[in-house]
């Protein structure tokens, strides 16, 4: 079994208990408000805006032998840069204050405690534990995404009559991104070190669960607006 399978293989429990949460069924039937997809626009923001420093880091702290991998990070970056402003182009297409989110001067349009906190162990795995774990991340963003993202995007902007150009962060990175999950699947089969495979499947398994926290965060966000608004 390639060490592809493998990771796919050690990660089916925390990658189901993702999968079904309320927020990511709803959302696939595009059964969400707009207050929710703002919200979740908001989030993807805050982790995002970290791919490109993330994975400059990443690339910054292998060591020779990974030189292979350090090449295929540049083309990772190459890709990833700017994607943030997609996430905040959709936004104001939606009607929202893009520059609200891009400069989170109140607690409340801040980045939750989840996604800060996932964004922190980013960091913390590529400094002080292993750089390689980063791609256990890598495994759950591209993974969910290209799961779920194309048929999402299409639902919600049918639902809540939606333009097109308000999704493209979704769009870009559901079922045309299935590209990047082969370039992955690709670099994975050639991390042989057992130690480095481990650091991947352990932080894949983190990741699931901190991920999973952030639609969980936006999920009671929503209620509580619907509340508000049942009350006024």
């Amino acid at each position: 079994m390639s060490f592809y399978q493998q990771l796919l293989s050690a990660t089916e429990q925390e990658r189901n208990a993702l999968m079904t949460l309320p927020l990511i069924q709803q959302g696939a039937q595009g059964n969400i408000t707009l207050e929710t997809y703002r919200a979740f626009l908001t989030q993807a923001y805050h982790h995002v805006k970290h791919t490109t420093p993330l994975l400059m880091a990443c690339g910054g702290r292998l060591s020779g032998e990974y030189e292979w991998l350090r090449t295929a990070i540049g083309e990772y970056i190459e890709e990833e840069m700017g994607h943030q402003e997609w996430v905040l182009n959709d936004i104001e297409a939606c009607g929202g204050d893009k520059e609200s989110v891009r400069h989170s001067a109140t607690e409340q349009d801040a980045a939750c405690h989840a996604t800060e906190v996932m964004v922190a162990y980013a960091y913390d795995m590529i400094h002080r534990v292993n750089p390689l774990g980063f791609f256990g991340m890598v495994l759950v963003l591209e993974g969910t995404s290209t799961a779920v993202a194309t048929q999402a995007g299409e639902k919600i902007m049918q639902a809540l009559q939606l333009p097109k150009k308000a999704f493209s962060y979704l769009f870009s990175h559901g079922s045309l991104d299935i590209s990047h999950v082969t370039f992955y699947e690709s670099l994975m089969n050639q991390v042989t070190n057992v130690e480095d495979q481990q650091a991947i499947i352990h932080a894949a398994k983190r990741f699931y669960r901190l991920y999973g926290e952030i639609f969980k965060h936006v999920a009671a966000q929503a209620a509580i607006i619907h509340t508000l608004h049942q009350a006024a």
